[in-house]
């Protein structure tokens, strides 16, 4: 982000208020709340975290040649001499100041996603899928709180024809604000599933706290996208006409304005026919995965109401990837030849549990192998959950199951003794059982809640079997 002014100093210091110590930049190429990524030029929000405060940071970012830190007023004698920056009453309500200006100042066209799954790959398919019409600022990795939607507003580019943020949340009441901070002109709700079930008293509250991202839709019937698959599809539309939306819908289901009329799941694509409103097309969509395939009718219904031309917008999605710990394959050289690796490590819920179980299960290769960790924040239902996990896991035939997790031990105890790989209570102490089973023709998929960290597995299956292995 580097470059190109993104901002102006004046137009910076009136959009965040406070005073300036020092002397203003002419122009800011970019905003950063990490001192070891920052780029020259860029600005530094002095974020206060779970886990670390930026404020401790911030003379390192001016020394890795940030231009300007941004700093609180409460802090500001702790942090010294540091300058130039910008005093603020409080810096997380200055970047949204900030992202208040850069919308407010944006010709583009807005996009949000939100769901209980697949809102990154949905947004990483609209980039490319708008792309093909002009320029697309979206969020970068999972930006999507209190913190990340700001940040990533602010970063929004004048110049921009397009832009796609992606809104989470695990509370109701999270979303209205960023929403209404995005101001969308297309609002996407790609499912409704029961996750985060410690928090809510029902899916039905789930779908209530999904459904906040009409709130923030521009006024004037702009759109809303809805999966027509989905048990809370009609709840969602209810909500959504309470906000003068036009109801927009994609799925298998006949009277689906984006219809999937079949598909063709093969080792690292999917081939796709569907109708976009009314109009039929032929595609291929660059990973594999029915999940994958709901989601792109979704992109592709959003490029059309766009006036994006929908078939350019359907040869992009053929370079598709999933993003980092969602899909994405690796090759393992062992002894003897090769396994593949299917990192689905960033997170899990029971419905994104099965789309990747099912993923595995259209692999043809040889054995199937799912190395599974705790799924996180599901209440009391959290036990039945996972041994629920038992019939998509038998239906995909997956040879060989590891589990880490206390949570996992019901569904490890659920599964006939032959597919029973090993249990641990941690991923760390699963870690050697997961290695020393890979054999040549195996495909691996390692799934878990963050929580669970199953990352650490992924990375040392790749660091086991690296093809320097393989030549010795």
């Amino acid at each position: 982000m580097s470059g190109a002014a993104l901002w102006t100093g004046e137009e910076f210091a009136a959009a965040v208020g406070g005073r300036v110590i020092g002397t203003m930049p002419q122009t800011i190429t970019g905003i950063s709340i990490d001192s070891r990524t920052i780029k020259p030029g860029e600005a530094f929000f002095a974020i206060t975290g779970d886990k670390m405060d930026g404020h401790d940071y911030a003379k390192a970012a001016l020394e890795n040649l940030g231009s300007i830190a941004v700093i609180s007023e409460k802090k500001a004698p702790r942090v010294g001499r540091v300058w130039p920056a910008v005093i603020v009453d409080d810096v997380l309500a200055a970047l949204t100041r900030l992202a208040v200006a850069a919308r407010a100042r944006s010709d583009a066209k807005i996009f949000a996603v939100t769901g209980s799954v697949g809102k990154t790959s949905t947004k990483e398919m609209l980039r490319l899928a708008l792309g093909v019409d002009g320029e697309v600022h979206a969020s970068v990795a999972s930006f999507n709180n209190h913190w990340g939607v700001p940040l990533s507003l602010a970063r929004l580019p004048k110049s921009a024809a397009y832009a796609v943020f992606e809104i989470g949340m695990n509370h109701a009441g999270e979303i209205t604000p960023l929403t209404k901070l995005v101001r969308p002109h297309v609002a996407i709700v790609t499912n409704v599933e029961p996750v985060h079930l410690e928090h809510f008293a029902s899916v039905n509250a789930i779908a209530d706290a999904k459904a906040e991202i009409f709130t923030g839709l521009e006024p004037g019937g702009f759109f809303a996208i809805i999966n027509a698959d989905n048990a809370y599809a009609a709840r969602l539309a209810d909500e959504a006409k309470k906000y003068d939306a036009q109801i927009m819908t994609f799925g298998a289901a006949p009277d689906a304005s984006a219809r999937l009329l079949m598909y063709s799941v093969l080792s690292d694509r999917t081939a796709i026919t569907a109708s976009i409103l009314g109009k039929d097309i032929a595609y291929s969509l660059g990973a594999p995965g029915r999940h994958l395939v709901q989601n792109s009718l979704a992109v592709l219904l959003s490029a059309r109401l766009a006036d994006v031309d929908v078939k350019a917008a359907a040869e992009a999605l053929g370079q598709f990837q999933p993003p980092v710990g969602r899909g994405q394959r690796h090759v393992l050289h062992v002894r003897g030849g090769r396994a593949t690796l299917l990192d689905e490590s960033y997170n899990a819920n029971p419905a994104s549990m099965r789309a990747a179980i099912e993923v595995l299960g259209q692999t043809r290769s040889g054995r199937r192998i799912a190395v599974l960790g705790d799924m996180l924040e599901l209440g009391h239902q959290s036990e039945d959950m996972h041994r629920e996990l038992a019939g998509p896991l038998d239906q995909a035939r997956v040879d060989l199951v590891f589990a880490a997790g206390p949570h996992m031990r019901a569904l490890f105890d659920a599964l006939p003794a032959s597919r029973r790989g090993a249990w641990a209570a941690t991923s760390a102490e699963l870690e050697e059982a997961v290695l020393d089973a890979i054999k040549p023709g195996d495909v691996v998929m390692v799934k878990g809640s963050l929580g669970s960290k199953m990352g650490p597995i992924v990375a040392a299956l790749n660091r086991r079997f690296a093809a320097a292995e393989s030549a010795a």
